[in-house]
């Protein structure tokens, strides 16, 4: 019997507003969207899709209203060619703006402001793009800075750069297997440090690009080691974080650990289902 994992977690976070996008994965081969307001925590179910979305090739619009993402789902004599970019309102699966893809090298992108967007492929051409809405568009004159590869790393590092994190250094241990060491200040001297593996023979159940996480105080030397916080971020004067498909927050006062813990939700009980989006 295979063994069971479970659900795993991402999250995009709006700038400029308390709206977040969820990803939850699980089965591998099943993933579906939340949306989730981080004032009221209040959570709402999205769509789910029969394949692959790579959230670290995903970004959410700065208001809230959009997001982008990348997907696969091994259709290649579809109209996608089994691949696409896609833009799409918050938290709903449906395109507004569809770009076919045909392989799994680049993809996804980052959103600028509101309203315009960075496609992720060097090789895109007009033909790709199957709908437009006038609602986003796409930059043709962004060029983004710095060389991170063209898997998810090319998207998800200068998201992370873009956001307020910092590369403190990168470790190669040998081909195929190098971690990237990120950190962000938060409340109270505290720093958030995220390890972000690349790796070919990752652990069981880790996908090629997976993460881990630090707390460490740079005033009283508290250190907390979070191996199985597979997302988290900084919320105002709390820490958020995804660990064993469930979602928490606890708040930064103290300066030796964290403080109550509160479960916001555990995702682990979903199923597959078909949900139109309503638009």
């Amino acid at each position: 019997m295979a063994k069971k994992f479970p659900a795993r977690l991402h999250i995009l976070i709006a700038s400029s507003c308390s709206k977040s996008v969820i990803f939850r994965r699980g089965p591998s081969k099943e993933v579906c969207t939340f949306l989730w307001d981080r004032k009221s925590d209040y959570i709402e179910l999205g769509q789910w899709m029969k394949g692959r979305i790579y959230e670290r090739r995903a970004d959410m619009s700065p208001d809230g209203k959009y997001f982008i993402y990348f997907a696969m789902n091994g259709k290649w004599n579809s109209e996608t060619r089994g691949s696409w970019t896609a833009i799409s309102k918050a938290p709903w699966l449906k395109a507004i703006e569809l770009h076919a893809k045909g392989d799994c090298w680049e993809g996804g992108g980052l959103f600028l402001d509101k309203n315009s967007y960075w496609l992720n492929d060097r090789y895109a051409n007009p033909g790709n793009k199957l709908i437009t809405s006038g609602l986003v568009k796409q930059s043709e004159s962004y060029i983004p800075e710095g060389k991170f590869g063209a898997g998810d790393t090319g998207v998800y590092y200068r998201r992370l750069l873009r956001d307020g994190w910092s590369i403190l250094r990168t470790e190669e241990f040998r081909m195929w297997n190098k971690t990237t060491i990120f950190s962000k200040a938060l409340k109270n001297n505290w720093n958030l440090i995220k390890i972000a593996h690349e790796q070919v023979g990752s652990p069981e159940g880790k996908g090629c690009y997976w993460d881990e996480h630090m707390l460490e105080n740079t005033v009283s030397g508290s250190q907390l080691i979070c191996e199985d916080w597979e997302w988290a971020e900084n919320d105002g004067h709390c820490i958020i974080w995804c660990s064993q498909g469930c979602l928490y927050r606890a708040s930064l006062d103290d300066r030796q650990e964290l403080g109550k813990i509160v479960l916001i939700k555990d995702f682990n009980q979903y199923k597959f289902e078909n949900i139109e989006a309503p638009y």
